[in-house]
């Protein structure tokens, strides 16, 4: 076996892919490099700094791989699916006898009976041990139990997951189809916001839009914590924990606190909400900074009058059921607390001039105060999201509020350090090329270790859903391929370098849908981009509802757009996304003509222009074919032959109404479950929210407030009133 061949089977056998196709067609091949940097981020380290890998260091590793294998006593982790057969290998000493039970959640025992094994021995060190097999009751109920082993030299135990067959919470939907509102909540503002969109601004948004619109649900982007205190990271998909909510969306003249407090605190509290600036004024981005600064010293000011008895008795029932996780966290904020104050950098709403500690003492009650004080932020935003949620469904929503979930953390953040014995540091998760950004792309994020992932019971995973779910009706899950596969890049590299690293996905989809079945929660995987046909298959038949984007949707028989008839049932359907301009603006080529600005568009632009606006007029001609124009001033257009605007200029302000009108009555009237209209398209705003493979300095990321297409500011009170979002949401179901 050549050195090449042993590397490309030492990858697979780690669970690497040594290749893959891309969006343009072709197959594309790991370096030599790449693979050997991937598997010393997975802990298998070829070779020495000095001295490079030769075969015999990768067919040793292989050896230790199978040696690894068939010494370790149970598996890391079963996972299997109610009423299907399951058998799992046992390892123990040759010629011992294994008994293995089953203690399942609720206490109760169960056994695993014991079938043909015929594999040999293997000799490991001094120990020969024998394989046996054990086959799982197919009887067991749905929930997290474990499995225990007992033979003359060797106890062991693992994680048993036993998941559902399929998710059934889309099922109403199928029967009944829903519509709903996609919101960036940072965007959305009020004239009480404090700068930002926030929990208040959410459960009007959400009572606004059901009884205005219709909407069964709002999709709002992930809500995950940043970092402690200012400068924050802007995009909510580069959080520092997915399980945690970021306190900037509190709003802290809702909390129990300010209602208690004395006049003299509330006046301080509400000057510091008036210096947040005024939110029409159409000039300003959102300053996330300046708004978090003042929340900050606002709640630490309620935090220090004290708690009530009643409030301290909810607060530490919070705590009690977020265990070590928040204590983990809490632990983190505070110790980058103090280490930014020892290093003299300000921290907001703290004294300047407070004596700092000469050592970071855990056990200092300085140091156990600011903990209670991050453990209570997250208290209060899971108080001010479940009020949330309940005006949504109080609204008669159907659905109500819809979390997104990140693919993944922040390198430095907090997950990344109390997680870090299930992250991979050494890697960073990313794509390929493709349509959204040419040159690939690196999100920066450590990706789960997949076996370390299972060696925890998915533990981790799981408690990052419950705690997501638990004020939420449905889950989007942000690059739902990542629990098949993730493209791992070998940190500080280019994306071009990177490979495919394969999970099992069996298990993570299977988590997903035991959890939201359990919550009672649709869920959604974002399954656009580089993936195997299979997939969509395969979470179709897990009761995992896909994504559809009218601009990228192709009929099925290649005949160009997809026609109204032919899109999925278990799906959502949107115009748009966010990683795309407002429909407005990528009617007049926004997308184009920013991505050749910020030089990362590798095509001609003349060519990109062309070959968009063909393809704008191919699918507003299936949008015609069904009548969808009727009654609008484009119901006589032959959209095969439309100029293109000049200089991506776009059409006048009642046409956009109408085109706008039109595509959103088209996914509306698709067999798709859930339709949903971005609130951006709903008052013709036209700026991109985020532009993927940009960083602050190219382009304001996330820092677009919801504005119309003048660019003048649109608050939430002015919904109900705005023309255009009168005219689309008219067009929802009912």
């Amino acid at each position: 076996m050549s050195f090449r061949d042993a590397l490309f089977h030492l990858a697979e056998l780690q669970n690497i892919s040594t290749g893959y196709r891309g969006s343009d067609g072709n197959w594309h091949e790991a370096s030599e490099d790449t693979l050997i940097k991937i598997l010393a981020a997975l802990g298998v380290r070829l070779g020495t700094p000095s001295s490079p890998p030769d075969e015999e260091d990768v067919e040793r590793a292989i050896q230790r791989h199978f040696d690894d294998v068939c010494s370790r006593p149970l598996p890391p982790c079963v996972v299997t699916i109610a009423g299907e057969p399951c058998v799992f290998p046992v390892h123990v000493h040759e010629g011992e006898q294994a008994t293995v039970t089953l203690v399942l959640e609720d206490g109760s025992q169960a056994q695993a009976t014991q079938v043909e094994n015929h594999n040999a021995p293997r000799q490991v060190g001094d120990v020969l041990w024998g394989e046996a097999s054990f086959a799982l009751p197919e009887d067991l109920p749905l929930g997290w139990h474990s499995i225990r082993l007992e033979s003359t030299n060797v106890s062991d135990s693992c994680t048993l997951v036993v998941t559902p067959r399929r998710l059934t919470t889309m099922d109403p939907y199928l029967d009944k189809p829903a519509s709903g509102v996609m919101a960036q909540l940072y965007s959305v503002r009020s004239a009480g916001s404090w700068g930002i969109g926030d929990f208040q601004d959410l459960a009007d948004l959400s009572a606004l839009t059901a009884q205005q619109a219709h909407a069964d649900f709002v999709l709002i982007n992930p809500l995950h914590a940043a970092e402690a205190f200012p400068p924050v990271e802007d995009s909510p998909y580069l959080p520092t924990s997915r399980r945690f909510i970021n306190p900037i969306y509190i709003r802290p003249e809702n909390t129990a606190e300010y209602a208690a407090a004395p006049q003299p605190l509330r006046d301080e509290v509400d000057a510091l909400q008036a210096s947040c600036g005024d939110p029409r004024d159409p000039a300003a981005l959102l300053q996330r900074d300046q708004a978090y600064a003042a929340k900050l010293q606002a709640l630490r000011l309620l935090f220090a009058a004290g708690l009530s008895d009643e409030r301290q008795e909810a607060f530490s029932a919070y705590c009690d059921m977020e265990g070590a996780e928040l204590d983990g966290f809490a632990h983190f904020c505070a110790n980058a607390e103090f280490t930014a104050r020892a290093a003299g950098q300000p921290v907001a709403g703290i004294d300047t001039h407070a004596p700092v500690p000469a050592e970071i003492d855990d056990s200092a009650e300085n140091i156990q105060r600011s903990q209670t004080f991050y453990k209570w932020l997250q208290f209060l935003c899971d108080e001010q999201l479940g009020a949330a949620q309940h005006c949504a469904t109080e609204a008669g929503m159907r659905i109500g509020l819809m979390a997104d979930l990140a693919v993944g953390v922040h390198p430095a953040g907090a997950s990344a350090h109390t997680l870090n014995h299930v992250l991979v540091a050494d890697a960073s998760v990313g794509a390929p090329p493709d349509g959204y950004n040419q040159q690939g792309q690196d999100w920066s994020q450590p990706p789960w270790h997949p076996v370390k992932l299972a060696e925890a019971g998915y533990g981790p995973w799981r408690d990052m859903l419950r705690t997501v779910l638990r004020h939420a009706g449905g889950i989007r899950i942000d690059h739902v391929l990542g629990l098949f596969r993730l493209f791992w890049i070998p940190r500080m590299q280019s994306p071009l370098t990177g490979a495919y690293v394969n999970y099992d996905h069996a298990a993570m989809i299977g988590i997903v849908a035991l959890e939201a079945e359990r919550a009672g929660a649709v869920v959604i995987g974002e399954d656009l981009g580089t993936f195997e046909p299979w997939v969509q298959e395969y979470l179709n038949d897990r009761g995992i509802g896909g994504t559809s984007v009218l601009w990228f949707e192709g009929d099925p028989d290649g005949s160009g757009a997809r026609r109204q008839h032919n899109y999925r049932r278990q799906a959502l359907t949107s115009v748009t996304t966010h990683d795309l301009p407002p429909t407005a603006g990528y009617l007049a080529g926004e997308h184009i003509r920013l991505r050749h600005e910020l030089g990362i568009l590798t095509s001609d632009l003349e060519t990109e222009y062309a070959t968009d606006f063909h393809w704008q007029n191919t699918v507003l001609q299936r949008v015609q074919e069904t009548g969808c124009f009727a009654d609008t001033s484009c119901a006589d257009t032959d959209f095969q032959h439309r100029a293109r605007p000049s200089d991506g200029d776009a059409p006048n302000s009642a046409m956009v109404q109408d085109l706008l009108v039109g595509v959103h009555r088209f996914i509306n009237g698709t067999p798709s479950a859930l339709a949903c209209t971005a609130l951006v398209d709903m008052v013709g705003d036209r700026r991109t929210q985020n532009q993927p493979g940009t960083t602050k300095d190219l382009y304001p990321n996330w820092c677009i407030p919801l504005c119309d297409g003048s660019g003048n500011p649109v608050l939430v009170e002015d919904l109900a009133s705005h023309p255009m979002f009168q005219a689309i949401a008219a067009t929802h179901r009912q």
